[in-house]
């Protein structure tokens, strides 16, 4: 009896030590397991290829070492995505490779011919340095050349062409591909009324840079946005000479929204009525410094003075007093100008008007005088004599 128990301890003691041992050596295998996924030691990669698909398992870190083990070359020319620096994170990666291929683009006359990986036709218009605007497009098309060539397809730019449109009073600048006028309104969903004033029918061609107006027979409510014109504030530096001219504050034009009524027939305008004015951004005041030195410059007294200019160039000065009015319509000022407390006579941005040889002096160029800088607006006779003379507008 003893000997029997003790041969039932010994199965016992077996039996639980060799499931002990199976438990341990799972355990172990469980856990190697686990830590062989924690390490990412084993990644299944597929590699797209023109077409061709290439599965393998590896251990890579990197797209880079990945493609090494594939056996797969890639040239610096062609495209890897994801990069080949990229890291390879996931169990189930995949890699595209985008290989250079030669390309033809035309745009208009010019025509370029590239080796590119590139995929789209914008993106190929981008490796070949084409600008694209809005509304341009970039067509596959077959290459009519080929044999010249070397490729049976090109890409081929196609410019929008550029409509200054006027839409009942609001001008715009719209790009479009559209042939006619009706398929441009269309495309910019631009609806008219019945009796509505179009200048171009709906049948005409599309021209790049034409003008398009539609107006509503009748009252039309026009918002524009125009420039209010700075002043100029001088303040006058009696140590100077009056040649001396500085701006101390640069002025800035500023902003205003009008609003018209306009009364149309035919895109004619028969009445035009301004309804509101309202300053969006207030201009800046121009400050200028300007000499005031006395007795340096040309005077009512003296009659004729000779100013030297920062060129070396002599200039007999005269002055004469005459309404403007008509002269200073041009170079902008629209027959503006004011007297200073001098009795000189300057143009609405605080220039000197003087009358010059106008072959040597072209009209609203600036010039130096004894009174400060000065535009010329008008000639005379006395630059048959004196072709570099100044004839300076005073009230004297």
């Amino acid at each position: 009896m003893r000997e029997l128990l003790r041969s039932k301890n010994f199965l016992i003691a077996t039996f639980f030590g060799a499931a002990c041992l199976v438990f341990v050596g799972l355990a172990t295998g469980v856990a190697a397991r686990a830590d062989d996924g924690a390490n990412g030691a084993a990644h299944l990669v597929t590699i797209y290829d023109r077409g061709d698909k290439k599965v393998i398992r590896t251990d890579a870190k990197t797209v880079s070492e990945a493609l090494k083990q594939a056996e797969v070359e890639v040239d610096d020319i062609d495209k890897v995505e994801p990069a080949k620096n990229e890291p390879i994170l996931s169990s189930d990666f995949n890699i595209n490779i985008y290989r250079a291929r030669p390309v033809v683009i035309v745009d208009g006359a010019a025509r370029y011919r590239l080796l590119t990986p590139a995929q789209t036709p914008a993106e190929v218009a981008q490796e070949a340095g084409i600008e694209l605007k809005n509304k341009d497009e970039v067509k596959l098309e077959l290459a009519h050349d080929h044999v010249a060539t070397g490729v049976n397809s090109q890409y081929v730019v196609h410019r929008a062409k550029t409509v200054h449109l006027s839409f009942y009073g609001k001008a715009t600048e719209l790009r479009t591909q559209a042939d006619t006028v009706g398929e441009f309104l269309s495309e910019n969903r631009l609806k008219t009324s019945t009796g509505d004033y179009l200048s171009a029918d709906r049948s005409a061609k599309i021209i790049d840079g034409m003008n398009l107006e539609i107006w509503r027979n009748g009252s039309n409510l026009v918002t524009k946005d125009e420039e209010v014109a700075f002043t100029v504030r001088q303040v006058k530096d009696y140590d100077r000479p009056p040649s001396y001219r500085a701006v101390q504050t640069p002025g800035q034009n500023g902003l205003q929204t009008v609003t018209y009524e306009l009364v149309m027939q035919g895109g004619q305008v028969l009445e035009r009525r301004e309804v509101s004015r309202v300053v969006t951004k207030q201009p800046v005041e121009q400050v200028e410094v300007v000499g005031a030195k006395p007795g340096t410059g040309l005077t009512a007294s003296k009659g004729v003075n000779f100013f030297q200019d920062s060129n070396g160039v002599m200039h007999r000065e005269t002055y004469y007093n005459l309404n403007m009015s008509v002269v200073m319509r041009n170079c902008g000022q629209g027959g503006h100008y004011t007297v200073r407390e001098d009795g000189v006579k300057v143009d609405r941005d605080g220039y000197v008007i003087i009358a010059a040889n106008l072959a040597k002096y072209p009209r609203c160029s600036i010039v130096e005088t004894s009174l400060g800088p000065g535009k010329v607006y008008d000639t005379g006779g006395f630059v048959a004599k004196h072709p570099d003379g100044w004839d300076i507008a005073t009230n004297w």
